[in-house]
């Protein structure tokens, strides 16, 4: 099972990288609509969609929006340009107020997985609160890994993906050789403290590697180092919890996996289940920061 889950990873890795760097916005943009969308699939059966009717109109919920903003500054346009008010171009920035709802819901969440995962496990909301949740939280997803792509280039996409991957590998190994003390055992009992720290430790150390390439191209100055660190390890920390979230999900729902795409890994949401979580904060602080696009 490790191999297998091994050899997957790093089929999904090279893909992926080769997306990140070679594919135009449009199409990078796309690819990460399509497996958006397949992680909506699987997460309108955790929500307890049965009908496939609601499953699709679920689907197209989704799509409109991401459509929206992939077409945000041609409808910009067409407004200005049918009521003759020039003027609504200057909303174009508009969207990256956005990232504030998913920043504080997933702050949220961890606070509240922190210190009550009985109680977070044992809420049972309405299905559609869960189809809106979903809809909230993929979305987020999609329109902020685009926008790091789109306005900081691959090589902070592809950075702030590999702080994801080596934080839960990290996390999972820490986890076998020192874990003792479980981390959250009502949610998710494989998780532990020890997994925890070295998922931030290895994070902390992901990137001060970066910043020694980066920062020496592009003159990254001691705050903006200091800010670039403490983003990553609290980047990692989100993410963990994120990992929690899903699985407060899929232990309500009774699954074990959001599904069996991947073999040895679940489906999409069991290996994207801590970059969802993790993107929207990672481009709040980016933004924050003040990094040139």
């Amino acid at each position: 099972m490790l191999l297998k889950r091994i050899l997957t990873a790093l089929v999904l890795a090279s893909l992926i990288a080769l997306a990140v760097f070679t594919l135009p916005m449009e199409y990078f943009s796309l690819v990460i609509g399509l497996i958006t969308l397949i992680a909506a699939w699987e997460w309108s059966t955790l929500a307890g969609l049965t009908s496939m009717v609601k499953r699709i109109l679920f689907l197209l919920a989704l799509i409109l929006p991401m459509l929206g903003i992939q077409f945000w500054t041609q409808i910009l346009e067409l407004v200005a340009q049918t009521l003759d008010w020039p003027d609504v171009r200057d909303y174009s920035g508009i969207l990256e107020w956005l990232v504030i709802p998913p920043v504080l819901f997933w702050m949220l969440v961890m606070i509240l997985i922190r210190y009550t995962p009985a109680g977070v496990l044992n809420l049972q909301p309405k299905t559609r609160y869960k189809v809106l949740i979903g809809l909230f939280v993929l979305f987020s997803a999609w329109m902020f890994l685009s926008r790091l792509r789109a306005f900081y280039g691959p090589e902070m996409t592809m950075y702030f993906l590999i702080l994801i991957w080596v934080a839960d590998i990290s996390a999972y190994f820490a986890g076998k050789k020192w874990g003792s003390t479980k981390l959250a055992p009502e949610i998710s009992p494989g998780k532990t403290v020890a997994g925890m720290y070295g998922a931030l430790t290895v994070g902390f150390v992901w990137a001060a590697i970066f910043i020694g390439y980066y920062g020496y191209r592009d003159g990254f100055v001691w705050l903006r180092i200091f800010d670039f660190l403490l983003l990553s390890v609290l980047t990692v920390l989100i993410s963990i919890y994120g990992d929690l979230f899903i699985s407060v999900v899929k232990r309500q729902r009774g699954v074990k996996d959001s599904g069996t795409l991947l073999p040895g890994h679940g489906g999409i949401l069991d290996r994207t289940d801590s970059l969802i979580a993790a993107i929207p904060f990672f481009y709040a602080g980016i933004v924050l920061i003040g990094l040139d696009s």
